[in-house]
């Protein structure tokens, strides 16, 4: 007994890195066709509409499934659940580096899409074994798994440059297999629930209005987070002129920072409250946002803006998810996965809609004055709903 006692300790102790790691990994491979837009577009003759089609496909799947996996988390255990998909990854990756076509490309880049359900999984496997006055800070620490958007674009570009771009496909499938092996053998089954929830009972939360509050505010932070992620490397391209390889370490330094930001955010949240970090957060946003629409032709003012946003977007993710478990301690699996639903979402309209926007008026002006509208809105509703609620019990707010 003690043996096995000792042993789930130790998985314990292991679960926090290998489930970051691993969602790392994944967010690499969510993010493979950003930094090779560019050269699809070359090779194909893309549109910017198009190419942004590439970039956002795999951000769609990823979105939609978070809120079935987040609830299978909780039914089946996290261990399992983020083992099949990382086995199931590794199908993708091998089309999509055989795939001939734009037609093929976006066919495999939706089913790479899935790569993006690993946060509804680690998530709710890192705070359901994880104390309710540390989840905060935990939850911060493993959401810096975002920072697979920088690893794909520090070494996507070089990868195809140095071996073709097939490999830059194949090439992540040795990271996702090692990952594999670690959360199958080295992490812990997760407590099963004293009673088993039907999927009717987990979609009960659909009719408390905080979900639907903090699926907006995250659809805004983690939206922009994803969007400047997998986007900003085009952007840059068009804007100066910029090498896909030059412009991919400089969308990195966002990734990076943002992600950094993340567990600050969390941190915050169980210091002084993830409401007022969140009063913080979106005003930044909003004058962030305005800056780069009227300074992006100045790449240092368009720099420190952006880095700026990263920060604030980063600080963002982390209060939301304090928020989550805080409010939801019992639905915490299905509230995750609806809540990062509405992040993925919110990172795959953007991309489109620049864009669009581009091809429309030769400019993006309009799509960051778009972003700093919606920041607003959330500084506004963030005062409104939680100024003096933020620690009740979420259920005496249902619709």
């Amino acid at each position: 007994m003690k043996v096995r006692e000792g042993l789930f300790m130790n998985k314990q102790k292991a679960l926090l890195p290998i489930t970051t790691f691993a969602m790392m990994f994944s967010f690499a491979v969510w993010a493979v066709f950003s930094p090779l837009a560019s050269t699809f577009q070359e090779m194909y003759g893309l549109t910017s509409t198009q190419k942004s089609i590439l970039v956002a496909i795999p951000v769609l799947l990823g979105s939609i499934m978070r809120l079935p996996l987040g609830i299978w988390t909780d039914r089946i255990g996290g261990r399992r659940l983020f083992s099949l998909l990382l086995l199931f990854l590794v199908i993708p990756l091998v089309g999509a580096g055989f795939a001939d076509s734009y037609a093929m490309l976006l066919f495999w880049a939706f089913f790479i899409g899935m790569a993006g359900t690993s946060f509804a999984i680690s998530v709710t496997f890192v705070s359901r074994l994880t104390p309710p006055e540390k989840q905060g800070t935990a939850l911060g620490i493993n959401a810096m798994g975002n920072f697979g958007t920088a690893v794909a674009a520090f070494s996507v570009p070089s990868i195809a440059a140095a071996f073709g771009v097939p490999w830059a496909f194949w090439g992540m499938i040795i990271p996702v297999v090692v990952m594999l092996v670690l959360v199958w053998f080295f992490t812990p089954d997760m407590p099963k629930p004293k009673q088993q929830k039907t999927v009717r009972e987990s979609l009960s939360v659909l009719k408390y209005k905080h979900t639907w509050t903090l699926s907006l505010f995250y659809f805004v932070t983690f939206g922009a987070f994803v969007a400047f992620g997998i986007y900003l490397p085009s952007l840059l391209v068009d804007l100066y002129g910029l090498t896909p390889v030059d412009a991919g370490m400089r969308a990195a330094g966002f990734t990076v920072l943002a992600t950094l930001a993340r567990p600050v955010g969390g941190y915050l949240g169980d210091k002084i409250g993830a409401e007022r970090v969140l009063t913080f957060v979106y005003a930044g946003m909003t004058i962030g946002a305005l800056v780069i629409a009227f300074g992006m032709e100045n790449i240092w003012v368009m720099t420190a803006a952006c880095l700026f946003v990263a920060v604030m977007s980063g600080m963002g993710n982390g209060a939301v998810f304090k928020l989550v478990p805080q409010l939801f301690p019992a639905e915490t699996g299905a509230v995750t996965g609806l809540v990062g639903a509405w992040g993925g979402l919110g990172g795959f309209f953007p991309p489109i809609v620049m864009g669009i926007i581009k091809d429309a008026t030769g400019s993006y002006v309009l799509g960051f004055l778009l972003l700093s509208l919606f920041t607003l809105i959330c500084f506004l509703l963030n005062r409104l709903v939680f100024g003096k609620k933020a620690g009740e019990p979420a259920k005496r707010f249902a619709s």
